[in-house]
């Protein structure tokens, strides 16, 4: 197997692979010491079975640059295919603002043909190549170099094994007419603020059990400030202080190192320095924010009043067009979805798009008294009203 240490040898296969149909991508990478992944190795592939149509690339080697490879992605007449790419796509967009377009994913393609919810790579290495996949190398530290041969084994399989299973979901999906489906759901893996995780909305991730102003208040400045810091110094948010200590330092409300100090989740690190001067005056900023300026939950769902007559048939009409259409019921609509629909709301995904052709039509029918839902055996079928 081959292995790519220079530019100079990277863009000659993308030059190659510029000739081709598509193009199988892969990545692994590091991320339990980071706050941004850090990429160790690219795996490319080409249709073909000759030696040359799969590679690893080595980004950690001296001189390295992936120019070719961006401008492969650029390039709108070879298709990139990856299994489940978000985190991939993240790594290239953080590194150099580009997206592989066009773009397909194996995973999302999967659950639109019928193989269920989030289907693993393996899962359908095994129904649509039926091959076993070697996963032992899974966990091993992709940053130490030399690279074992077990380790390249596994990583070049991982696009190896993607020409077959893209060729026969491209063609299910051509034959079905759900390509747009797919296109549809890539569009957020391909919008920039999928990836930009700004400071000042990190606060909505944060678990509590209080909903008071002012706390959210708190909460907002703390997480606000450690996201900054971990990004700057490339740090995972939680060795800077995790979600419990976050929630405490929200309601003890420390003015003074003496009040950090008594704090019980506080890492002993963040006691001191410059990280202990943010908390205090993250914690200083939410106690005296102006009122107007106070956050608040979105409560809008909360208020909803349900029907749940409604909301259960709902859930029978999701399922039967679950079987009818073998995508994944919670790709059409999770159950979110069905109670918001149940209460009167109408700006919901199960609404829109190609969701609304499989499922939204009927259920807005069904809401409005034009259709009812007959047993027929085991099948439930639809009656005109």
């Amino acid at each position: 197997m081959k292995t790519l240490t220079t530019t100079q040898e990277l863009a000659a296969f993308c030059k190659t692979a510029a000739a081709h149909p598509y193009v199988t991508v892969d990545t692994e990478f590091l991320r339990e010491r980071t706050y941004f992944s850090k990429l160790c190795l690219i795996q490319l592939a080409v249709p073909g079975d000759g030696e040359d149509s799969a590679v690893l690339v080595d980004p950690l080697m001296d001189g390295m640059a992936l120019d070719p490879l961006y401008d492969l992605f650029r390039n709108e007449d070879v298709v990139k295919v990856f299994h489940a790419a978000r985190q991939d796509l993240e790594i290239f967009y953080i590194d150099a603002g580009v997206f592989p377009r066009p773009l397909f994913d194996t995973q999302v393609a999967a659950m639109v043909c019928g193989f269920g919810e989030q289907v693993g790579y393996e899962t359908l290495v095994r129904k649509i190549v039926r091959q076993p996949l070697d996963k032992t190398s899974r966990f091993t530290d992709w940053s130490r170099r030399p690279l074992t041969e077990a380790q390249k084994t596994y990583a070049l399989a991982d696009v190896t094994h993607l020409r077959k299973i893209y060729e026969y979901l491209a063609a299910e999906l051509q034959k079905s007419g759900r390509a747009r489906w797919v296109a549809e759901e890539l569009e957020i893996l391909l919008t920039p603020a999928t990836y930009d995780i700004k400071p000042q909305d990190a606060w909505r991730r944060i678990k509590t059990r209080s909903n008071s102003p002012r706390f959210l208040a708190v909460v907002r400045e703390l997480a606000a400030f450690r996201e900054a810091y971990a990004q700057k110094n490339d740090v995972p948010r939680n060795r800077v202080f995790k979600d419990d200590a976050l929630v405490e330092l929200a309601s003890t409300k420390p003015k003074n190192h003496a009040d950090l100090g008594q704090s019980r989740l506080l890492l002993r690190e963040a006691r001191k320095g410059e990280i202990a001067e943010g908390i205090l005056e993250a914690v200083a900023r939410g106690v005296s924010c102006a009122p107007e300026n106070l956050p608040a939950l979105d409560r809008s769902r909360d208020k909803m009043q349900v029907n749940p007559a409604l909301a259960d048939l709902l859930r029978v009409l999701l399922k039967a067009k679950t079987e009818a259409s073998g995508v994944a019921a919670k790709l059409i609509a999770p159950s979110a979805d069905l109670d918001a629909i149940a209460a009167g709301l109408r700006d919901v995904p199960a609404l829109s798009g190609w969701r609304r052709e499989v499922f939204g039509a009927d259920a807005l029918r069904l809401c409005e008294g034009r259709i009812a839902l007959a047993a027929t055996g085991q099948a439930v079928a639809i009656v005109e009203i």
